[in-house]
């Protein structure tokens, strides 16, 4: 049973840590930065005031700052394109203490939103590997205390040939045969072997272990820039596991700028480069955008 606390301070917090002892699931609510970040020690979901906790529940998406950014470029474009309320922030003393600024407006880096029937956790920053497990606790704890049914995380690889795709090599592997299930319905090709590392891989495992619903998305894409084109990819993919509708036509445009943006420095950096001797420069057909 999900117990939701309205009130982060020192009665709420100790109701909190009795009821956390029991093994009980809590919610915590306020308005006070203090009393939330006061609130991070204990082993709950901490989440504003104004939130609405009555739409948390159902499936689950997290997307992080990794190889290729694709899984926080995806999470970002399905909270604007499905216009999620952000339900809260996500803090530990061991965070880098910092501030995003978006249009002038300053932004907690790890973030949750929340829409009807679906929850995105969204980090912008990039944790050393030694915090992978710590980190993706942390996701496990929004989770299964936000009464989700499924969590499908949203990652990118890299590929053995590095090069622009028009469609893009994606794979998906569950924990779960329910998620197997679903992977095969959306036509998203299963991962037969291999090793999932990092934070996908932790949340893979502990859903193996557990017994919970968890899937990885896992896009080929180049780790050298921001690969619109491959979150692309994987945010259709997760149209079709939701049975949800999404538009990519901003992301397939921001590609097409960064991919735009990316040959022209190549091109530049080539030209202030001496050529080799008895090497012509215009017969070359090298391009980092295509394989």
């Amino acid at each position: 049973m999900l117990v939701i606390i309205a009130g982060a301070g020192r009665v709420g917090i100790g109701l909190a840590k009795n009821l956390r002892s029991e093994n009980r699931d809590v919610v915590l609510l306020d308005n006070s930065a203090n009393s939330v970040k006061s609130a991070q020690n204990i082993d709950a979901l901490v989440l504003h005031g104004d939130a609405d906790p009555s739409k948390l529940g159902g499936t689950a998406v997290c997307g992080f700052s990794s190889t290729g950014m694709v899984g926080v470029i995806a999470a970002s474009h399905m909270i604007r394109a499905w216009d999620l309320e952000q339900m809260g922030t996500v803090l530990d003393e061991n965070f880098p203490a910092m501030a995003l600024v978006q249009e002038s407006v300053p932004k907690h880096p790890v973030r949750v939103y929340q829409g009807e029937g679906i929850g995105v956790f969204t980090s912008e920053i990039q944790f050393p590997a030694a915090y992978d497990v710590k980190f993706a606790e942390t996701v496990l704890k929004w989770f299964v205390e936000g009464g989700f049914d499924r969590l499908i995380i949203v990652d990118g690889v890299v590929p053995n040939e590095i090069g622009q795709k028009e469609e893009g090599d994606l794979w998906g592997v569950s924990s779960h045969p329910l998620g197997r299930k679903a992977l095969a319905a959306a036509g998203v090709s299963r991962m037969e072997r291999g090793i999932v590392s990092g934070i996908a891989g932790y949340l893979l495992s502990e859903g193996d272990r557990r017994g919970l619903d968890i899937t990885a998305l896992l896009a080929d894409c180049n780790p050298m820039y921001p690969d619109a084109r491959a979150a692309a990819f994987a945010t259709e993919a997760v149209s079709e596991l939701l049975d949800r509708e999404i538009t990519l036509d901003d992301l397939l445009e921001d590609a097409r700028k960064i991919e735009e943006n990316v040959r022209e420095m190549f091109e530049r950096s080539q030209s202030m480069l001496p050529a080799p001797e008895g090497y012509d420069v215009s017969q070359s057909n090298d391009d980092p955008m295509v394989n």
